[in-house]
């Protein structure tokens, strides 16, 4: 996989652990290994400036997803074609204070928002109760699959 992670916050994260995430993940979609994908991390002020101009919405958000060629997952038989999945927007100022909220750390806040991005790239919502549950669920998933390969990398 060509993943580039690019830093731009003033928040220090551990891009090593976000690009083992991001692999894991793509991975177990199926995508391609030659896919392109992007996760920038960006402060408050550059993402409330995406969030209007994309979202029409005020203030900054957590993550935000830019698909480029529209791949969808694919299956161990047939993985889905080598191209520019796109780029995920993290903001590390507002994961950290959804962090606080939730109990865990800014970190493992990052991991879900760059994995529900990666979903979103790969076609996935959750405008519809449906939708949301298989996301959701896929989105777990992929969380809990990366927790346990750590644990057994650390070992």
């Amino acid at each position: 996989m060509s993943i580039e992670v690019n830093n731009e916050s003033a928040i220090p994260v551990d891009e090593a652990t976000l690009l083992r995430l991001a692999s894991y993940a793509l991975d177990q979609m199926h995508v391609h290994p030659d896919a392109e994908l992007a996760i920038v991390l960006v402060d408050e002020a550059a993402m409330e400036q995406l969030h209007v101009q994309w979202m029409d919405e005020p203030g900054p958000t957590d993550v935000l997803s830019f698909p480029m060629d529209e791949l969808r997952p694919g299956t161990e038989e047939s993985p889905t074609p080598a191209g520019l999945l796109g780029d995920v927007v993290v903001c590390p100022q507002v994961a950290e204070t959804q962090a606080e909220a939730a109990g865990h750390s800014t970190l493992e806040e990052i991991l879900l928002l760059t994995t529900h991005g990666i979903l979103h790239l790969l076609g996935f919502d959750h405008a519809e109760p449906e939708e949301e549950r298989e996301m959701f669920g896929i989105q777990r998933d992929i969380l809990v699959g990366f927790a346990m390969d750590e644990r057994r990398r650390r070992k």
